[in-house]
């Protein structure tokens, strides 16, 4: 049977980790939105360099594991004299790997919408720049509200990988609890009660934007 105790009397342990999860999620959350969006256009960029640091990124990050990018920051920084936190790390290696997927999304999304309205954009003398800031980009984020949802889901699930850089967050201080009380079933279904906490929300709210803007479209 579930011991309760568990969770009772180790309840500000859990909590700080789970306010370190939702720090570190909302972090990389803006971040990836930020670089992903960045990444998507140079992805169908018309200037070929451009294009090709674009596909370059999402085609390497997106094919290798987590673990192995937030390696980078936590093994590879210090060897160039750059020494950072696991906390760190792991936020800004989640960060980098989350948005090669973005990108994907918001391309898709950009694709989506019909070249008639960049061209006339363009032929009315704005920059290509301000067509993706001004036309594009505000039709494509609505398209790309479901991929995108579900990509930042899987982001507060993923920030369980800090837990293994010492970054703090609710895995690590879950695993603190079962070494000491030796109840690990007990201790990680309450670490799953938490990050379902996270989640389930995310997702009613996601899912009410979507009928929301569809309503509205």
């Amino acid at each position: 049977m579930l011991d309760i105790s568990i969770f009772t009397d180790h309840f500000g342990i859990y909590m700080k980790g789970f306010g370190n999860t939702i720090w570190a999620s909302v972090i990389a959350l803006l971040g990836s939105f930020a670089l992903g969006t960045i990444i998507a256009v140079f992805r169908i960029s018309s200037v070929k360099p451009l294009r090709w640091v674009g596909t370059a990124y999402v085609e390497f990050i997106r094919n290798i594991p987590l673990l192995l990018v937030v390696f980078v920051f936590y093994l590879g920084l210090p060897s160039l004299g750059v020494t950072l936190s696991g906390f760190v790390c792991g936020t800004v290696g989640l960060m980098v790997y989350t948005a090669s997927f973005v990108a994907e999304a918001i391309r898709a999304g950009i694709m989506s919408v019909p070249s008639g309205q960049t061209e006339a954009a363009r032929a009315s003398g704005l920059t290509y720049m301000q067509t993706m800031r001004h036309v594009v980009l505000p039709q494509a984020i609505k398209i790309v509200i479901p991929p995108l949802s579900n990509q930042f889901i899987n982001l507060v699930k993923n920030s369980s990988i800090l837990g293994v850089f010492a970054g703090f967050d609710l895995m690590y201080y879950g695993d603190q609890v079962a070494s000491k009380t030796y109840a690990t079933f007990d201790t990680y279904i309450f670490v799953a009660a938490l990050y379902l906490v996270l989640t389930l929300p995310l997702s009613f709210a996601a899912l009410q934007l979507e009928r929301r803007l569809a309503k509205n479209g």
